[in-house]
């Protein structure tokens, strides 16, 4: 079976990062750009502002067995799949119906996001001030009838994941399609990811495709090969057992 599920995310990819502050500032202007750390609108800090120095508040935000990283790795455990956007869709469903489906066109009308935040890879490496541009779960769910309590993401090459559904709504959880001011490119899961910064990245599956609601927890691809079934970078929770 071919996995493009990046180990994957959990961060691999690669290219540097550099804060775009006049893209963050302007995003705040529109009232769209949300620190997910503090869920908090992003605004501006004073210049008489001093606070701690830069390698503490760094050390505060990293997690425990965590190492930072300035680049952004790569490392999936398949081929990186390249479908064209005239066929993309992503949809939602509930094992039994699609209950919600849309085309790249339509998936890029909805209102979107843009999002700061730190990444943890299951690999131990950490990278701070991550920006993305994506569509919350919230709206994708906005209207859609269910009693799930969980849900598994799946993507092109039969990559899953499974996440408690509580852990991608009230602004936790993206589908995100573009990452430092660019379009998200296809080593990093482009056209479309998972985005879910408070857990392991693995949890973030590339290349996603869809949503399916589920009334139960089950694991998805690396969770059965023995990643931890929920994947907390605080608590450790890299394997079964964790």
């Amino acid at each position: 079976m071919s996995v493009p599920g990046d180990y994957q995310l959990t961060g691999f990819e690669d290219a540097d990062f550099v804060a775009d502050a006049p893209k963050a500032d302007a995003a705040y202007d529109h009232g769209r750009s949300r620190d997910v750390r503090t869920g908090e609108r992003m605004g501006y800090i004073s210049r008489g502002f001093r606070g701690k120095r830069a390698s503490e508040r760094e050390d505060a935000r990293l997690p425990p067995g965590q190492y930072l990283v300035d680049d952004f790795p790569v490392l999936s455990a398949g081929p990186t799949p390249h479908t064209p956007l005239d066929e993309w869709t992503f949809s939602i469903d509930n094992e039994v119906a699609t209950l919600k489906t849309w085309s790249w066109e339509q998936f890029r009308a909805l209102p979107s996001e843009d999002i700061r935040a730190d990444i943890s890879c299951v690999t131990k490496w950490t990278k701070l001030d991550t920006t993305w541009e994506g569509v919350a779960i919230d709206a994708l769910l906005e209207g859609v009838q269910h009693q799930a309590t969980h849900l598994m993401a799946f993507s092109d090459g039969d990559y899953t994941t499974n996440l408690p559904l509580e852990d991608v709504l009230d602004g936790k959880a993206w589908v995100a399609f573009a990452y430092d001011g660019q379009p998200l490119e296809a080593e990093h899961g482009g056209p479309a990811r998972l985005l879910v910064p408070h857990l392991y990245f693995w949890k973030s599956a590339k290349w996603v495709r869809g949503l399916r609601l589920m009334d139960h927890d089950e694991p998805g691809f690396w969770e059965s090969y023995g990643y931890h079934i929920y994947g907390d970078p605080w608590r450790e929770q890299r394997y079964a057992g964790d």
